[in-house]
C-alpha cells in the first residue's frame, strides 16, 4: 500500500520515538527524508542517521535521536506543507520559529535547506516542516 505523506510519517516516528525515550528509530528510506535528516543533523537536533538495505531494492534509515539531560532536544516538530495544501514562502516571508530558536526546513531549487541557510543563499521555496 502506498503512503500519502512519507515525510509526515517520518516526523511522527521521530515524535513518538522521543516520547518513548528510544535511542534509535527506523523509517523507510527516500531521498527527501535523507535530505531533511541531513538538515536536522547539521542544526544539532539529531545525533545522526544511517541508511541500510533490508533486502534488494528496499532500504530503511536508522535515526539516532538526541537527548540533553534526559529530555528530548526536539521539543516540537510539525509538518507545515502537506500533500493536500502546499505552503510556499518567498525569502522576505520566511517564518521565524520561536524568534529564531527553532528552524523551518524548506525545499528550494538549491536543495533542502534550513531557513537560515535559505536566507544566506537568498532563496525561497516550499516550507516542509518546523522544528523547535
Amino acid at each position: 500500500m502506498t503512503m500519502t505523506d512519507p515525510l509526515g510519517d517520518m516526523l511522527t516516528r521521530i515524535r513518538n520515538g522521543q516520547q518513548a525515550q528510544k535511542e534509535t528509530i527506523l523509517s523507510p528510506a527516500s531521498k527527501l527524508r535523507a535530505n531533511v535528516l541531513d538538515v536536522l543533523k547539521r542544526e544539532g537536533f539529531i545525533r545522526g542517521f544511517s541508511e541500510r538495505e533490508v533486502r534488494p531494492g528496499i532500504a530503511e534509515i536508522e535515526i539516532e535521536l538526541k537527548y540533553h539531560e534526559g529530555n528530548p532536544v526536539i521539543k516540537e516538530i510539525s509538518r507545515v506543507s502537506t500533500p493536500g495544501q502546499r505552503v510556499y514562502s518567498g525569502i522576505k516571508d520566511l517564518p521565524r520559529v520561536y524568534d529564531g530558536l527553532g528552524i523551518s526546513i524548506l525545499s528550494t531549487p538549491r536543495g533542502v535547506l534550513s531557513d537560515s541557510e535559505a536566507r544566506d543563499q537568498n532563496v525561497g521555496g516550499e516550507v516542509l516542516c518546523q522544528v523547535f
